[in-house]
């Protein structure tokens, strides 16, 4: 049994990223047990018996991102480009003017 079959092994069967994300197993685990038994042994009825995760969430995403519009993300970046840009040289004036007091009863460069 190969990594190639586990993959597909788990494709097929999405449970067991349930007890992998609650860290009841891991990926090793899992492996190791698919390398020992195999697929279709009765370890698996704990793991595999656990529902199916749905796939609406990933049509909900999928749906999403169909109907962003592109160019007005675009336009969002390109403002807040040229605002950080002014805003940097704001402060890097900012920073090269020193204010000198001059003598008050000072008339002529003496």
């Amino acid at each position: 049994m190969g990594k190639e079959e586990f993959k597909t092994f788990v494709r097929e069967n999405p449970s067991l990223l349930k007890h992998v994300q609650n860290g009841n197993k891991s990926w090793q685990d899992f492996y190791e047990m698919y390398d020992m038994y195999g697929s279709n042994n009765e370890i698996w009825q704990e793991y595999l018996n656990a529902p199916k995760i749905n796939n609406t969430n990933n049509m909900d995403i999928m749906s999403f991102i169909k109907n962003v519009d592109l160019d007005s993300i675009q336009n969002g970046v390109s403002s807040l480009q040229r605002v950080l840009s002014l805003i940097g040289d704001m402060s890097s004036k900012q920073e090269n003017t020193e204010y000198k007091p001059r003598p008050i009863y000072k008339h002529f460069e003496d």
